[in-house]
């Protein structure tokens, strides 16, 4: 994994955004379309207010799919990630299609399958993610994630850090409020993807980031799989930097 640390978030929002853009601008021409990920949330929105914005992307042959979803939550709820990928994604750049997951279907079990052949019709080209506050990527938080997992997506459990964070974050007025379980890409599905660009700012994720980097390939991180991905690039800010070790600062 190649790891770039900025001073500033804005700093690293661009940069990340760029790497997309050129992602998606050769995956293009090399194939005639393109698979991406887009993941929501807080350490999302400065890299997505970027890339909605840069020139020439070839957005109409561009499949979409969404990382992850609360289940129960309607699609017009202000922390829905569904309203998050409509209303700064898609109605921005106006992508060929996006497959949203239905996290309130009547029948889950259906929507899962539904999903999970979408994503086994073809490769992932492209996938953002971030770390959560626990180490997790997706939703797959440290009691549930599964580096072996044989699905591609689930339904999972939700920690009371990760739930917490999402109050944290100004989605929920509190803990009561935040939904305990979601659908969530299982790790091995997220690691399919070809390029993985993960964008992870602020003083909150620097843990996640040290364990991620400096600590053991575990489940008790989940983000220190990425580590073990060539096709991943991490992007911090100082703040979210500021607990590695000097050398990350020197390195590629």
């Amino acid at each position: 994994m190649t790891v770039h640390i900025f001073e500033k978030k804005e700093a690293l929002a661009l940069a990340a955004a760029l790497q997309a853009a050129e992602v998606i601008r050769r995956i293009v021409a090399r194939k005639g379309h393109a698979r991406i990920v887009v993941a929501t949330g807080n350490s999302q929105v400065a890299m997505m207010e970027k890339l909605v914005t840069l020139p020439e992307i070839p957005w109409g042959a561009v499949e979409a799919f969404h990382l992850d979803e609360y289940v129960g939550l309607p699609a017009t709820h202000p922390a829905a990630f569904r309203l998050w990928i409509r209303t700064r994604f898609e109605d921005k750049v106006q992508p060929r299609v996006v497959h949203y997951i239905n996290g309130d279907a009547t029948d889950l079990d259906a929507e899962l399958r539904r999903y999970s052949d979408l994503l086994a019709a073809g490769p992932l080209d492209l996938a953002f993610i971030g770390i959560g506050e626990n180490g997790h990527i997706a939703f797959n938080d440290p009691p549930v994630a599964d580096f072996l997992d044989p699905k591609r997506i689930k339904k999972v459990p939700l920690d009371e850090v990760c739930r917490l964070q999402q109050v944290g974050e100004g989605h929920f007025a509190n803990l009561e409020a935040v939904p305990t379980e979601a659908v969530s890409f299982t790790c091995p599905q997220l690691m399919a993807a070809e390029t993985l660009i993960c964008s992870v700012p602020d003083f909150r994720k620097a843990v996640a980031v040290r364990d991620s980097l400096e600590g053991p390939l575990t489940t008790a991180c989940p983000g220190s799989l990425l580590r073990v991905h060539s096709g991943a690039t991490l992007y911090l800010d100082a703040e979210s930097a500021s607990l590695l070790s000097p050398v990350w600062a020197t390195r590629p």
